[in-house]
């Protein structure tokens, strides 16, 4: 009796760790590049993670910086950068006679709804319109 291999697997799928040429990682990235594709439709119709064609961008601005070539304008990644707020004191302008109380009665709000559904409370406010009401209760049943 023989003490070879007793039992062998034959993968048939695409595996784990796959070895790209550069000429296919080109292909793929200029089918996402920006503006074109989006990167998941790319990466799903390849068998690849969405983060591995950005590692991939990320490789080629690299190799690009290091070697004094120019990097493409569309995969320069802009630094984030707070905006600039100014805060103005709200002014209320000045009456220019004693108001008046008017003659008429205002007319009371509507009262506010309120729907308990699934354990979460929803209040409903008189502005709200019907499309907005139908689709939080429908929202809210399919949570269940």
């Amino acid at each position: 009796m023989s003490k070879g291999v007793r039992r062998f697997e034959v993968f048939t799928g695409v595996g784990k760790r796959r070895d790209w040429p550069n000429a296919v990682k080109a292909s793929i990235l200029a089918e996402c590049w920006p503006g074109g594709e989006r990167v998941t439709a790319v990466a799903r119709r390849h068998g690849l993670d969405p983060s591995q064609i950005y590692t991939w961008r990320k490789e080629l601005v690299r190799r690009c910086e290091d070697q004094g070539l120019p990097v493409p304008a569309a995969l320069k990644q802009e630094a984030s950068a707070f905006v600039p707020v100014m805060i103005t004191p709200e002014v209320s302008p000045e009456p220019s006679h004693a108001p008046r109380r008017s003659r008429r009665r205002r007319r009371a709000e509507a009262a506010q709804i309120e729907l308990e559904i699934g354990g979460a409370l929803v209040r409903i406010g008189s502005g709200a319109d019907m499309d907005t009401i139908t689709a939080v209760i429908t929202a809210l049943r399919a949570s269940r």
